[in-house]
């Protein structure tokens, strides 16, 4: 676009042509987004919403009707999963704008009446999310503190990590840290990948107490499966009768041997790609914490040698989707893993995940996307 002319002192700017006007309201609406952006972000947005109100229609009685009685059964289910999300007196401002829509006639212009109050609840549920969105935000920024933002030096080796909630916070937790002492002093590396059940906020405070009780423990220096038992402990204490567990893996990492000690806790078993391109799978060896009490959990051990690279992940990345609704499926992972070119860690994890990526598309996805890389050199 070119500049504009300049003015003399004391004369006022030229006023934009119409033309001008409707690129200006546009730029503003849409943020310079390109058409196929917005369209993408649109067809997202109407799977998304339909996954979500589409959980309380009664499919399997309605696959039992004809087809050609199934739409006033759908539709109608859909309004009422719609006005069910509704504070008591939005439901009724909502049937109220329906009624002087439906009533209206040509005599009784009530078209415009309906749509102020349309407006009005909107206005009403856009402020509800701005706030909820701004106190995320909040939460998110404190949750950040919660999990390293740059990786510790480990001498002979380097990690990388990565994570994408699914919403504005997330119930995945990564962590790698020393204990009781720096890689200089000798200290053991401790890698932790886990997942808390369920999503957005109440996972996500249950992540920020999980990260607490895990660093206060992991202070004391204890043998890895007691630190295990210790935090099952204190899972169960907070998980609701065993309806918000967690899964994970916590591993402890050698520098000097290269020897990884690790704990399975019904968590995605991570995958170690050896440099001549074999892979190894971490089986999981117990129940997940906040389960049963009295679990017990049992270590095992591998042995890293140089150019092996170990990959700690969540079951978002396995069970991520596509717009077809295809999942990426723990097979195609492994796949992804055995064929990685020879990398650094921070571009293994970056080639990793552009491939998960790759797969989605603008799909939003339904649960949170974690992923950590130790690659020893």
């Amino acid at each position: 676009m070119s500049a504009p002319a300049p003015t003399s002192p004391g004369t006022s700017p030229p006023r934009p042509t119409p033309i001008e006007r409707v690129q200006n309201f546009w730029q503003r609406v849409s943020e310079g987004r390109a058409v196929e952006d917005l369209w993408s972000q649109f067809a997202a947005d109407a799977r998304s919403t339909y996954g979500f109100y589409g959980k309380d229609v009664e499919w399997t009685e309605i696959r039992k009707l004809p087809r050609w009685k199934r739409p006033w059964p759908v539709i109608s289910q859909f309004f009422w999963a719609l006005v069910s999300k509704l504070t008591p007196a939005r439901r009724v401002l909502l049937l109220v704008a329906f009624a002087l829509l439906l009533f209206s006639t040509q005599k009784s212009h009530y078209e415009f009446l309906a749509a102020l109050l349309f407006l009005f609840l909107l206005a009403l549920e856009l402020a509800d999310k701005v706030i909820m969105k701004r106190d995320l935000e909040i939460a998110r920024e404190i949750q950040s503190w919660l999990v390293p933002s740059e990786p510790p030096a480990i001498p002979g080796a380097e990690v990388a990590f990565w994570t994408r909630p699914q919403n504005s916070v997330a119930g995945d937790y990564y962590d790698a840290f020393y204990p009781t002492a720096d890689a200089a002093s000798g200290g053991k590396l401790l890698l932790v990948m886990a997942d808390v059940a369920g999503k957005s906020v109440p996972a996500a405070l249950l992540m920020a107490t999980l990260q607490a009780s895990l660093h206060t423990l992991a202070s004391e220096g204890l043998p890895l499966t007691q630190l295990a038992e210790r935090l099952n402990h204190y899972a169960c204490a907070h998980s609701l009768e065993g309806r918000r567990f967690t899964t994970g893996v916590i591993g402890e990492y050698d520098p000097s041997t290269r020897r990884l000690v690790y704990v399975n806790a019904g968590h995605n078993s991570p995958v170690v790609r050896r440099t001549n391109g074999g892979t190894e799978r971490l089986e999981s060896g117990g129940l997940p914490f906040g389960i049963l009490r009295e679990a017990t959990f049992v270590a095992a051990s591998i042995d890293l040698q140089p150019g092996d690279t170990l990959v700690l992940f969540t079951d978002g990345v396995v069970e991520a989707f596509n717009s077809s609704g295809e999942e990426f499926t723990d097979e195609r992972w492994l796949h992804l893993i055995r064929d990685l070119p020879n990398l650094p860690a921070q571009a293994t994890m970056q080639y990793l995940m552009q491939q998960v990526g790759l797969f989605v598309g603008a799909t939003r996805q339904s649960d949170d996307i974690t992923c950590l890389v130790l690659r020893c050199k």
